[in-house]
């Protein structure tokens, strides 16, 4: 029962944050954005940023997959940048790794709401 409400749960956060991707795209949620750099079903690159500067600021990266979520990376700490007066943090990832067609590929930094996916697909 417990698994059945993580997916139902998991297939709304994604209908609400996610867009389609062709292993390139960039999505945002809140202030939350995801990167995802490649082609086809192959990723070379993805990160991502969240609109705070701060230290201790970490992300990771995980998948979902058949209702199914896996994580992907380890928490990682994020780069404070400033670039005028916009102020983040971001995070990234070298992955060169090829995913399933339809599987979400998608990032959270912890304490925060918002967790953007992309959908890798042919």
């Amino acid at each position: 029962m417990k698994r059945m409400i993580t997916a139902a749960l998991a297939a709304l956060a994604l209908a609400a944050t996610a867009a389609p991707a062709h292993a390139d795209a960039t999505v945002k949620d809140g202030k939350v954005s995801l990167s995802v750099k490649g082609h086809g079903l192959t990723v070379r690159r993805a990160g991502g940023w969240i609109d705070s500067l701060g230290t201790g600021i970490r992300a990771r990266l995980y998948t979902v997959d058949h209702g199914e979520r896996h994580i992907l990376t380890r928490w990682k700490d994020a780069t404070p940048i400033t670039y005028g007066t916009v102020r983040m943090s971001s995070v990234d990832w070298p992955l060169n790794r090829r995913f399933r067609a339809g599987t979400w590929l998608c990032i959270e930094f912890h304490h925060t709401d918002g967790a953007p996916c992309a959908q890798i697909h042919r």
